[in-house]
């Protein structure tokens, strides 16, 4: 595990899922119809796993692992945008005109869609150090426009697919660890890995 530690490797291992996706609709072999769930569904996936460490720490304190993935909550965050960059692009080759995709945007499997990517764009493009130095506390309220658009995504997805059932699998588990975050003091330094 100790290549995990370089971010070049961290960065390797999240692009992975990609290639196969990209594999496909180069050959013929997948359809963007077909790659907008996987790629949506990584996002969404890749967004929790960025929200919830912070919550995950007040609730178990400093672990070892945990701390591991703090280090790395940027890149998560970042991958998440990514694939929804990617899940983008299969949605505008499958719609393949701008007059169908003006004509549905206001949809609710639709808008929620566009709400939640330009929520996530904000963050992710103002993740990194520069940003963080040049904009001071209000680097971390921007930030927290995750929150809501991990709202939207859920909506995205429940509308989207007209299934409740898989989006609420992925979400919940978030909702509790947020929701139990509230409720429980940050812990002792004697609690730590």
């Amino acid at each position: 595990m100790a290549f995990l530690n370089h971010r070049l490797s961290l960065w390797a291992l999240l692009a992975l899922p990609a290639l196969p996706m990209l594999v496909g609709l180069g050959r013929g072999s997948a359809e963007a119809m077909d790659l907008l769930h996987p790629s949506g569904e990584l996002s969404a996936r890749l967004m929790i796993i960025a929200i919830a460490i912070s919550p995950l720490i007040r609730l178990f304190g400093p672990r070892k692992w945990l701390q591991w993935l703090a280090v790395r909550r940027r890149a998560f965050g970042v991958a998440a945008f990514a694939y929804a960059v990617l899940h983008l692009v299969f949605y505008i080759i499958d719609m393949g005109n701008v007059a169908d995709m003006v004509a549905e945007a206001l949809a609710p499997g639709i808008w929620t869609g566009w709400a939640a990517f330009f929520l996530m764009m904000v963050p992710a493009v103002l993740s990194n150090d520069a940003s963080m130095r040049a904009l001071k506390a209000q680097w971390k309220r921007l930030q927290r426009l995750v929150y809501p658009a991990a709202v939207l995504t859920l909506l995205h997805w429940i509308w989207a697919h007209n299934n409740l059932g898989p989006a609420l699998v992925h979400f919940i588990p978030l909702a509790l660890i947020v929701a139990l975050r509230a409720f429980k003091p940050l812990p002792h330094a004697k609690h730590g890995a």
